[in-house]
C-alpha cells in the first residue's frame, strides 16, 4: 500500500489505517443502530415516510463505504457484511416487535 507521495506505507501503518477505517465504519453503524433503537424502544414504526428514508439512506450510505473500503483493502468483505447483517437484524427486529404489537 503506498501513503501520500507514492511512498511505500511500513505494515504498522497499514493495519493503523485497517483498525481506523473499521472503527469508522463502526460507528456509522452504531448511528444507525440507534435509529433503529428508537424504534424498537418506543415500538412505534414511522408512519412518516420521511424517517424509512433517512434509515434507507444511511443503510445505503454505510454499504457504499463499506464497498469502497474493502475495494481498497482495508477491511475484509466478510467484515462489512457482519455489520450491515447485524443492522439488518435489528432492523427485522424491529419491524417484528411492531407487527407483534400492532396485532395484540
Amino acid at each position: 500500500m503506498y501513503g501520500s507521495g507514492g511512498r511505500k506505507l511500513r505494515s504498522d501503518a497499514v493495519t493503523d489505517y485497517k483498525e481506523k477505517a473499521f472503527e469508522l465504519l463502526k460507528k456509522d453503524a452504531e448511528k444507525i443502530l440507534k435509529l433503529i433503537n428508537v424504534q424498537l424502544d418506543h415500538l412505534t414504526m414511522p408512519q412518516c415516510p420521511l424517517y424509512e428514508e433517512v434509515l434507507d439512506t444511511q443503510m445505503f450510505g454505510l454499504s457504499r463505504e463499506i464497498d469502497f473500503a474493502s475495494r481498497l483493502g482495508l477491511i475484509e468483505v466478510e467484515q462489512g457484511k457482519d455489520l450491515l447483517s447485524e443492522l439488518e437484524r435489528q432492523l427485522s427486529a424491529l419491524h417484528e416487535a411492531y407487527t407483534n404489537k400492532k396485532n395484540k
